[in-house]
């Protein structure tokens, strides 16, 4: 994979980057949209393939991007499929300075240290070129704008947008909530987009930990024959008649 092409993680990112702030917008869904991005990217490379609602490596061949790369391997390592929404709320957090750093080192943004108001010291991004942004920006506009369905990347990115929740943050206020519903609407023109956006959307509303199944009652452990006769008289002492533990009889606590 060259360098000519950006890569969906990366156009996520610029589009949460504020020129104006330095700063990313929903800082901490955008992990998650990032590792749902880099799914996204690895099936369009033709490295990964849906199987339902899980991921499948189809070819672990490296892709040449180290942060693909990384991810790509640690799906193979896996050995069987893995439901997306598992593998975007795993432990894998802290991918958007991961990919701020990676921008950095491609010359896309540069960092520009400094206070936050006025005392602690933080780290600010501004992009180098504002024409990528624009550009990624416009593609969004023209889907939502002209209705006519977008390329599978273009529909990726704004499912991915949408499911983060950088609609109000790229088209807020009243006068944006028709953008940001056609913004939602894009979902259903990529499949993979589409399946990743819901898992991330999961992950956020608590779905990727699903409740164990309850267990099925334990059988009764059979009273023994002495315990039965003796009932009468301990319900009569008013005592709950009790089974007699026997020698073979043991609980088990799954």
């Amino acid at each position: 994979m060259g360098r000519s092409r950006r890569t969906l993680p990366e156009e996520l990112l610029l589009l949460a980057l504020d020129p104006a702030t330095g700063t990313t917008a929903q800082p901490q869904s955008l992990d998650l949209g990032l590792a749902g991005a880099q799914l996204v990217e690895l099936a369009m490379a033709g490295r990964i393939a849906p199987d339902g609602d899980r991921i499948s490596v189809v070819m672990p061949r490296p892709t040449g991007d180290p942060t693909l790369d990384h991810a790509l391997e640690l799906l193979r390592r896996r050995g069987a499929p893995v439901r997306a929404v598992h593998w975007i709320g795993g432990p894998r957090l802290g991918l958007r300075q991961t990919y701020l750093a990676h921008l950095e080192r491609c010359g896309m943004v540069h960092a520009v240290a400094g206070p936050m108001c006025g005392v602690l010291p933080t780290t600010r991004y501004q992009a180098t070129d504002t024409a990528i942004s624009r550009e990624i920006r416009a593609r969004l506009d023209t889907a939502i704008k002209t209705g006519v369905p977008p390329d599978p990347r273009t529909a990726a990115l704004a499912a991915l947008a949408h499911a983060v929740g950088l609609g109000k943050h790229l088209y807020p206020g009243n006068e944006g909530r028709s953008a940001r519903s056609r913004l939602r609407d894009l979902i259903r023109h990529d499949p993979m987009g589409g399946l990743v956006a819901h898992a991330v959307m999961d992950v956020q509303n608590g779905a990727a930990a699903q409740p164990r199944r309850a267990q099925a009652p334990a059988a009764r452990t059979p009273v023994p024959a002495h315990g039965r006769a003796n009932a009468p008289q301990q319900a009569a002492r008013g005592v709950a008649a009790q089974p007699h533990p026997g020698p073979m009889v043991r609980a088990v606590a799954r």
